[in-house]
């Protein structure tokens, strides 16, 4: 393996620096992106307890907003619930915008990754056929095997960028869907909250 990066050529340096990033993110994203910590389970509910027993104190705003992306939205509307309907949902849409750009963090760095990839491996290819080349027009075509071996080598940078593009690409599509769909599912329940608070909606949780 090691002697087919190092005839990959200098190209495959930042081919790899690629990779090892594109794996991080992935892990990362994996790690933070689980639906335990988004949308905690009975959350919805607890909350509506709390409220309840007269229990949703500025204290406990601060630990619902801090616990989880939902309880961060949740918090931002409850905040404003002295102030009617039409504000509590302003703000849930508002802080909702909020958790989505945190919850796409890194994901622009893997989308670039995707499509930087192939081309990074196109190059280090075109930089392999320049040396070929110069090298036949300096010494003759000679054996054809070389050839054939040379043109081989220079096409190992391209095979090395859609190595590290494809699986960028592929779980770059899985997080953006898994997002839209944590926000969907996170302003659906802080409007269920809404409309119970204002009698909108039986407590059925």
């Amino acid at each position: 393996m090691f002697e087919i990066i190092k005839s990959g050529g200098w190209m495959m340096l930042p081919i790899i620096l690629s990779s090892i990033l594109a794996m991080g993110i992935i892990i990362e994203r994996f790690w933070s992106l689980q639906k335990k910590k988004v949308l905690p389970p009975d959350l919805v509910r607890q909350v509506w307890k709390l409220s309840r027993e007269q229990k949703l104190d500025d204290m406990a705003l601060q630990r619902l907003k801090s616990s989880s992306p939902l309880g961060f939205v949740l918090a931002a509307g409850l905040a404003n619930r002295n102030h009617g309907r039409d504000v509590m949902k302003e703000c849930i849409e508002e802080s909702g915008r909020q958790v989505a750009h945190e919850m796409e963090r890194f994901l622009n760095t893997l989308g670039t990754i995707a499509a930087v990839g192939p081309l990074l491996g196109l190059l280090g290819t075109v930089f392999g056929m320049i040396d070929i080349f110069s090298s036949l027009m300096a010494h003759g075509a000679g054996d054809p095997t070389v050839l054939a071996g040379g043109i081989s080598v220079a096409l190992i940078t391209t095979a090395a960028g859609l190595t590290v593009a494809i699986p960028s690409l592929i779980f770059h599509r899985h997080f953006e869907r898994l997002v839209d769909e944590f926000i969907v599912n996170m302003e659906a329940e802080a409007l269920k909250l809404v409309d119970i608070l204002h009698g909108d909606r039986e407590a059925i949780l």
